[in-house]
């Protein structure tokens, strides 16, 4: 497994773990012991990054990984998140909450939870708009200093906003949606990533299954997958985009490779402070996942898909 660099100095597989879907949002959550040895099958294949959130179950994702990675803690980087409100009954997401002492709580309830002393890469979720960004950088950076946190991270952030929480407290990683079905961050955000030294930890590499060419007009998902709601899943969207899952069939029998390795090699090609994060539950795609990293695409590969992505 080849490394890449976040920010400065994290250093991390190329090929990250998104851990999201072991638990929530894709479906039911997988078995415990299934989860934990799928994560442990990744370490031993190279996967250093493994990426959580206290928002995923709520809270069950996060003792998952904990206990799957505790033998290998000094091994691995973990990537947690805090930012959003629950509802102490029902567990329930019910809004935004990235005030200081919020923070803190959070960090300390996730250092429990992942069964460590000190979180790698600690992300704000979504920006919130009533906590100037300057005091949520500032609140992790008290707890860089103190020893808890050893990286800070922004997700979904604007330009702007990642700007003014750099200045207070250098920001190592940004994690947003980018994928050949997804190139909004090409406009603003990757320039100014760039230019500050920020990485780029792409969430839905794969457009949450689609390039991986196993998902139809017909295909029905579980009745608590996100993707029933999301508009680019309705029928006649996945019907249009299908041209883009052919293309990456074609250049995928070329190389002798499949659509989701083309699709996540043609990441890794964008930038070298590029770590995509797909997810699994099920270790033969891990597998196929990891592959990526051995897939070269020649500046002709990358050239016919921009432009068949551009249409």
């Amino acid at each position: 497994m080849q490394k890449r660099k976040l920010g400065k100095d994290l250093e991390v597989s190329a090929l990250g773990f998104g851990c999201m879907g072991l638990s929530f949002g894709y479906g039911p959550a997988v078995d415990k012991q299934q989860g934990i040895s799928l994560l442990r099958a990744a370490v031993e294949r190279g996967v250093t990054f493994f990426d959580t959130a206290e928002a995923y179950g709520p809270f069950t994702n996060e003792e998952l990984v904990g206990e799957a990675l505790a033998p290998f803690r000094h091994q691995v980087v973990i990537a947690t998140k805090f930012g959003f409100k629950f509802d102490p009954n029902t567990g329930k997401q019910i809004g935004l909450d990235s005030r200081p002492e919020h923070i803190k709580e959070v960090a300390e309830a996730s250092l429990k939870r992942l069964k460590t002393d000190v979180i790698d890469l600690l992300y704000q979720h979504r920006v919130d708009p009533d906590v100037p960004i300057e005091d949520v950088a500032g609140t992790v950076k008290g707890l860089i200093q103190q020893g808890k946190v050893k990286h800070f991270g922004l997700s979904e952030a604007g330009v702007q906003t990642i700007r003014r929480a750099h200045a207070v407290q250098p920001v190592t990683a940004l994690q947003n949606e980018y994928s050949l079905w997804w190139r909004e961050p090409e406009a603003e955000v990757i320039p100014t990533l760039e230019e500050l030294g920020i990485g780029l930890v792409p969430f839905s590499p794969l457009g949450r299954g689609f390039l991986t060419g196993k998902i139809s007009e017909d295909t029905q998902f579980a009745k608590n997958d996100i993707r029933n709601i999301v508009p680019r899943f309705t029928a006649e969207n996945r019907k249009a985009n299908q041209a883009l899952v052919d293309l990456l069939s074609r250049v995928a029998e070329k190389k002798k490779a499949t659509p989701a390795q083309i699709a996540l090699a043609w990441l890794l090609a964008q930038k070298p402070w590029i770590v995509p994060i797909p997810g699994t539950t099920k270790l033969h795609r891990l597998e196929e996942n990891i592959g990526a990293v051995n897939v070269r695409l020649s500046p002709d590969d990358l050239r016919e898909l921009d432009l068949a992505a551009s249409k």
